[in-house]
């Protein structure tokens, strides 16, 4: 009998990436039982810049694909048969020869707030130091509470909740979506409402990537496509591929569908919290990616160019 495996599945090796890649491997079992055979389904780990630099915050590494390249590479090179991403790290343009024919059930977007001394983000004292290496929720924090103090801190979960235990932040913030793929949910001290942190883009999605012509793959996947979050992180990474480039501003955005509708809500911010431009529209499902785009443009108008930090290079 052989035991080369009929999908190689590639992912990061943190936590939350193996829970990610767990979780696509058993979709595919229950979906498709030739892949629920012992051995069927192998997952490769990669490990990506995004996590071999730890020192420096994300903005200073910039580039795109900080937690994708490696794993692209890989899959060009027919080593790994299929990847899953956290779809906030995927690039609005992906390399050739990769297409995109998955988004799984989106989790919730939200962000939550961690803390061991507050009820809530509004709670903290004037000074309290919040700990966070992005660049959207540090921003977001500063815009409604320019009183408090934020610092980089890097790491997957398990480090930063450490950190926070140990004193080094008062506060963090999180996904809520994988404190729940990690089943801790139990340390959200309270979730934010969007209109209090709006999320980033495609925040709480996994998508799946596969080679263009593999059509092995792309039958796997068919599968376990949601058409619903699919049109969802479209609009938000349309907002996105307007406003992107290598721009290291913060920029969030949450699409939901109401009926057959889509409510869009888009933000670009200065870094230090000191200026933001927000827009929100509603359109036909269908035009969710037209919409998203729309918005991107109104919002980059408005900013104007001098607005935004391009990374050169």
């Amino acid at each position: 009998m052989s035991t080369q495996p009929i999908l190689r599945i590639g992912t990061r090796g943190s936590p939350l990436a193996l829970a990610q890649a767990h979780e696509v491997r058993d979709r595919l079992g229950a979906a498709h039982p030739a892949l629920a055979q012992p051995g069927a389904i192998e997952i490769v780990v990669i490990k990506t810049t995004g996590d071999m630099v730890l020192d420096r915050t994300l903005a200073e590494i910039g580039g795109k694909g900080l937690f994708t390249k490696e794993i692209d590479e890989a899959m060009l090179a027919g080593r790994i048969d299929i990847a899953v991403h956290s779809m906030k790290d995927v690039a609005t343009v992906l390399p050739d020869g990769i297409v995109l024919p998955c988004i799984l059930p989106r989790e919730d977007p939200r962000d939550a707030f961690v803390c061991l001394k507050a009820p809530a983000l509004a709670a903290l004292p004037a000074g309290a130091v919040i700990g966070t290496a992005s660049l959207r929720r540090g921003a977001q924090i500063l815009w409604r509470r320019p009183d408090l103090k934020v610092v980089p801190l890097r790491g997957n979960v398990q480090t930063r909740l450490r950190r926070l235990q140990e004193g080094a932040v008062d506060a963090t913030l999180l996904a809520l979506a994988g404190l729940r793929r990690l089943g801790m949910a139990e340390h959200a001290t309270a979730v934010l409402a969007p209109e209090d942190m709006l999320p980033a883009v495609a925040q709480g999605a996994i998508g799946i990537t596969c080679r263009t012509g593999d059509e092995a793959a792309h039958r796997w996947l068919a599968t376990l496509n949601d058409p619903a979050s699919a049109t969802r992180v479209a609009a938000e990474r349309a907002l996105l591929a307007v406003l992107d480039g290598s721009c290291r501003t913060p920029i969030a955005a949450l699409a939901e569908l109401e009926g057959g509708e889509v409510r869009l809500r888009g933000l670009v911010i200065r870094p230090d919290g000191t200026l933001a431009h927000e827009t929100e529209r509603r359109g036909p499902a269908g035009d969710a990616a037209a919409l998203g785009a729309d918005a991107g443009q109104e919002l980059l108008g408005r900013a104007g160019p001098g607005f935004f930090d391009f990374k050169a290079g």
